[in-house]
């Protein structure tokens, strides 16, 4: 399977305290993100992770 094919269109994003984001991964389908977002929530309330969808898929839509 070549990588280029593969869709994932939605992100787990980091959200810090002081409002800086990051991107902790890519993912296939929502269900995936947000069983990673919530297992990392359950570590403590440091940070914030929410789950979004890219831009470029929304678009393809």
């Amino acid at each position: 399977m070549s990588e280029g094919n593969v869709v994932l269109p939605w992100l787990v994003i980091r959200q810090d305290g002081n409002g800086n984001r990051y991107r902790v991964g890519r993912y296939a389908t929502r269900t995936e993100a947000q069983e990673v977002a919530d297992r990392l929530d359950a570590q403590g309330p440091e940070h914030l992770y929410v789950v979004e969808r890219t831009a470029a898929s929304q678009q393809a839509q």
